[in-house]
């Protein structure tokens, strides 16, 4: 999806036992820390309403906190079969997350822009999107190139790594890497197209690179190469501009 892409597309399916697991997972945090909360939503697939994860899939809750440090801590636990993700922060550090345009920004974006509120009575969950596509539009394209230069180095290490691996036939070691190299790969071509995803496997599904094999990844790595060196800067470089930044 594109950076324009702002608001769920369906309603939520009350029946999907995902639903029912965040809305009770909400309503105890409420209870438990009412001075605390500020707002609770869903972000990630299901939050989007057309997700079919058919209540197999992860429930990613966010719980913006009023002050640093208060509310329950972050944690990951299954709640009767359902992997909950709970993302806990302060609201104005969540908020600077979201003027941040770095190396991941295609895999954060969607949870700035796309969440489904279970409490949010002062409207901070369209602050924390509005604030985020602000950002977009002041964004210039060195930015991007410079964020994805980054998510190059990432990939092509990965790729090198598992290049190296499996010479020494370390296969399961060598696909783990060249799964890291394919991502990071993904994420150049959503830095360098304005684009963010849903989530990695989004990611590497809409880039073409879900089953793309060492020597596709090497390729799709060498065009990226190309074209951030035709954007200003190549990826290689001199010591001096090494220690100049």
């Amino acid at each position: 999806m594109d950076a324009t892409s702002t608001e769920p597309t369906t309603g939520p399916d009350l029946d999907d036992p995902r639903w029912q697991v965040a809305e009770r997972v909400a309503e105890a945090a409420l209870r438990r820390f009412p001075a605390d909360l500020l707002a609770v939503a869903v972000h990630g697939p299901l939050a989007h309403g057309d997700d079919d994860g058919g209540g197999d899939g992860e429930v990613g809750l966010l719980l913006a906190t009023y002050r640093p440090g208060a509310g329950p801590a972050p944690a990951t636990r299954r709640v009767d079969g359902v992997l909950v993700d709970l993302t806990v922060a302060g609201a104005e550090e969540y908020l600077r997350q979201a003027r941040t345009i770095g190396a991941l920004w295609p895999l954060t974006a969607d949870r700035y822009v796309t969440t489904r509120a279970l409490h949010d009575p002062t409207g901070w969950l369209r602050a924390l999107r509005d604030e985020h596509l602000a950002r977009l539009a002041r964004a210039r394209p060195a930015e991007f190139s410079a964020a994805a230069r980054q998510a190059w180095y990432r990939g092509w290490a990965a790729h090198a790594r598992a290049a190296r691996l499996a010479e020494w036939y370390e296969t399961d070691q060598a696909l783990l890497m060249l799964g890291e190299a394919r991502l990071a790969a993904a994420t150049v071509t959503g830095l360098l197209g304005r684009t963010y995803y849903r989530d990695p496997g989004d990611a590497v599904r809409r880039t073409g690179l879900a089953g793309a094999d060492m020597t596709e990844v090497g390729a799709v790595l060498g065009r990226q190469a190309q074209e951030l060196a035709a954007r200003g800067r190549p990826v290689d470089g001199t010591v001096d501009e090494l220690l100049t930044g």
